[in-house]
């Protein structure tokens, strides 16, 4: 059996290209979950203090090293959960995941939700990631 990915839009729901409105995953595979990811390098350094769109440009690649790690790639990726501290300009950080967007085949399914703080002050934005490697 193929395994695959399956991402829909349907004509009633809302059409953006920056997201899809449903993934669904058909066949044999791994899910792979990745936990929330922050814009920290693996030596504490926190990149773009105070910049949400650089944030976000950190940690989507924090992403993509994650998925590599799992043998994955980005057109296995069908889900981001995204929190953004409140008062932070979410069109900034839609800026700082353009590079990323673009590397996609299919826009994934994406939540985002607006929080109090995260668990560093200097924190603005955590993305956690859901893929779909397929069996070969």
């Amino acid at each position: 059996m193929n395994s695959s990915i399956e991402f829909l839009n349907p004509d009633e729901l809302l059409k953006n290209p920056a997201f899809s409105q449903i993934a669904i995953t058909n066949g044999s595979g791994s899910t792979i979950y990745i936990g929330g990811q922050n814009a920290i390098t693996k030596d504490l350094e926190i990149i773009g203090k105070g910049d949400i769109a650089l944030q976000t440009e950190y940690v989507l690649k924090n992403i993509e090293i994650a998925l590599n790690t799992c043998g994955a790639t980005l057109d296995d990726l069908f889900k981001l959960t995204i929190y953004i501290v409140q008062g932070q300009d979410v069109r900034k950080g839609f800026e700082g995941a353009q590079g990323f967007l673009k590397k996609l085949s299919n826009p994934p399914v994406i939540s985002g939700i607006v929080v109090a703080g995260l668990a560093n002050p200097d924190y603005l934005v955590e993305i956690e990631a859901v893929a779909f490697k397929r069996e070969k």
